[in-house]
């Protein structure tokens, strides 16, 4: 884990410490900021594997941050917010962040977190491992590349957007409960992070259009075998 570049935002200098420190003592590569504008200028400079970004920022918010480093390079972020408000997770969620903490955290479970979100996006490929390109409709989606297009045109998404997709695709005609999809796309043995499948589901058909993905409502959502 040694070459594992992550950029820890946070403007209360006792939790920035903190955090870099215990991160610092697990192997990673440690870099900090305290302000949006110097989080978007140390992403572009540090060039981390994953962004431990708070949401509330002098400058611009982590928001903001969160938009302007996923337009220029799609990079795992997972946000820190003092506020467990659906709005404010289903906003942060909404503009590329692939998972949240809410404080106050445990060291243990920011750690626990920050490695779920880094095997999804090193894994090379449980879906690259036997699948060239999958069609959906209009969308092809190619594990091997972790690329989308729709109507032959690139689709940005994030790392997460992109599994929750791939796993859609490879079990279309199935409707995939919340729990399935937190253990198989997010690694997450419980079920309590439902909120987070919903809002990525909303991402996904806010970019790739809504007759996609459909909602069986109490149980979860199915990718049409037919499309």
């Amino acid at each position: 884990m040694s070459e594992t570049r992550i950029l820890v935002v946070e403007d209360e200098p006792t939790i920035a410490r903190a955090v870099a420190d215990r991160l610092a003592a697990e192997g990673f590569a440690v870099d900090t900021a305290a302000d949006g504008p110097s989080a978007v200028e140390r992403a572009r400079a540090f060039g981390p594997h994953l962004i431990v970004l708070d949401v509330m920022l002098p400058g611009f918010d982590g928001l903001e941050v969160c938009r302007r480093v996923q337009a220029e390079r799609a990079t795992p972020v997972l946000m820190l917010t003092a506020r467990d408000d659906e709005t404010d997770l289903l906003v942060g969620l909404g503009v590329g962040a692939d998972d949240y903490v809410t404080k106050p955290f445990s060291m243990r479970e920011l750690v626990a977190r920050i490695r779920a979100v880094l095997r999804r996006v090193e894994r090379p490929g449980v879906d690259a491992a036997g699948h060239g390109p999958m069609r959906a409709g209009p969308v092809e989606v190619d594990p091997r590349a972790r690329r989308v297009r729709r109507d032959g045109r690139e689709v940005h998404l994030t790392p997460t957007e992109f599994d929750l997709l791939a796993c859609l695709v490879r079990n279309r005609g199935a409707v995939l409960t919340r729990a399935v999809l937190l253990e198989q796309v997010w690694d997450w043995a419980d079920a309590s992070g439902t909120r987070v499948v919903d809002s990525h589901v909303k991402a996904l058909r806010r970019k790739l259009g809504q007759g996609l993905i459909r909602t069986v409502h109490g149980v979860g959502y199915s990718l049409e075998a037919a499309q």
